[in-house]
This record gives C-alpha cells, structure tokens and sequence, in this order.
C-alpha cells in the first residue's frame, strides 16, 4: 500500500533551497551530516520506486542507492562553477539491450519532474527511427494520441532540428517527427504531490505509462540475428 512507503519529508526541499544559497564547500562540509540524512530519505523512495518498477518490467539497476546521482557537480568543462546541483535525481536502467528507454525523476522545489526517453540516440538508431516514421508513423501516432500518453505528458518533448533531416523529403508526411532528435516524455509534478503520500505510486505509474512507447522504440531499434547488429 502507497502509505507504507517511504515518503520524500519536506527537509528534503528544504535542503535544497540552503544549498542554493549557500553553493559551497565550506558550508556544505558544515552540513555534511544534514546531508546524508536527506539523502537516506531520497535512497528509500528510490528503492520503493525500483520495487514498483520491477512489478511491470525488468531494470538492470541494483538498487535505490545506484539509481541516485551524485549532489556533486562536474565543474571542468562548465561555465557553471558552483559545486552542488540543487536538485535530487535518479535513473533507472532497462534491462538487456533489447529493452530500451530510461526512466528518470528529478526532484526540486518549484521544478519537478518525472521523464524518461531518449535523450542522445546514437546516429545509427536516429537513421533506425526516423526510417520507421518515414516508412509508418501511424502506430507512433496512435501512441501519442492515446488517453494515457496525452493525460500524463501531453506531447512528446525533445529538441528538434528547425530544417528537413539529410535524406527525407521535407513533405514528408511524418516530417513533424523527422525532426526530433530526442524523444522525450515529461511529466511535471508539484512540491505538494512529492511530499505526498502517494508520490512513489504516482511516479511508478508515470513510468509504467511510458511503455507502449518504449515498446514502440524498443521493437524499431531492434535487428533480428540476420540483420546488422542486436542493438
């Protein structure tokens, strides 16, 4: 039942909002303990949302604590030097390759959110996809169009070239989906519901309603043993 869940406490945003106004290490180190306090409470809702998950499909991801993302930012290559994110987030991994897609939450005040997709396909599974729309996006389209897909995320999301991918014609009839270049699913969620009692129901079942069009994208970018590769 959804109240013997762990639930995420409101000091868990409110551990955010400090870390934003106060993003550095001498502050942080400070509250190292706060911390690890929080972050028990975001690994039990992990590992309450990977127990939910594993009732419908089969995740390669070990446990709540591997699906988390670290606090800490890689600032090298960022114009962005502060040394914290300030946000929670998790992901959890599909299992075996015939399995694509991923799931993904993100929790901040103000700012969160339940997603999963394609964020960078490779050159050869964006060719794989975007033959398929050429060739049929009908049973895309009935996807995106079906109740659940549209009630919990609207549309699909994701950047888009603004010109007509090299080699399809731009009258396409599916061009308005040749165009991604990611394959995004979103669900924007309030700090009311995270602190919610139901919230690890909610996100299980945002995630089980990503299905029919991960098993869409799982069966187009999978070759059969006489084709170029199982991917």
């Amino acid at each position: 039942m959804a109240k013997d869940h762990p639930l995420i406490p409101l000091s868990c945003l409110d551990f955010l909002k400090l870390v934003k106004k106060n993003n550095n290490r001498d502050w942080f180190n400070k509250h190292k303990d706060r911390y690890l306090a929080e972050y028990q409470h975001m690994e039990a809702f992990a590992d309450a949302v990977l127990h939910e998950l594993n009732a419908h499909d089969e995740i390669e991801t070990p446990s709540g604590k591997k699906a988390l993302h670290r606090i800490y930012r890689d600032t090298r290559f960022s114009k962005e030097k502060t040394p914290y994110k300030t946000n929670w987030s998790g992901s959890f991994r599909r299992a075996t390759k015939l399995r694509r897609g991923g799931y993904y939450f993100h929790i901040e005040p103000g700012n969160s959110f339940i997603a999963g997709g394609f964020w960078g396909p490779n050159p050869e599974d964006l060719k794989r996809i975007r033959d398929e729309f050429a060739y049929d996006a009908e049973p895309l389209r009935k996807i995106l169009k079906s109740k659940s897909f549209v009630s919990t995320f609207g549309e699909l999301q994701g950047e888009q070239i603004k010109t007509t991918p090299k080699g399809y014609s731009a009258d396409d009839p599916a061009i308005d989906l040749l165009r991604y270049k990611q394959f995004l699913l979103i669900r924007p969620v309030s700090d009311d519901m995270v602190l919610s009692k139901q919230f690890v129901k909610e996100t299980a079942q945002t995630f089980k309603n990503m299905r029919p069009f991960f098993d869409y994208m799982s069966e187009v970018l999978t070759t059969d043993v006489n084709g170029i590769s199982i991917v």
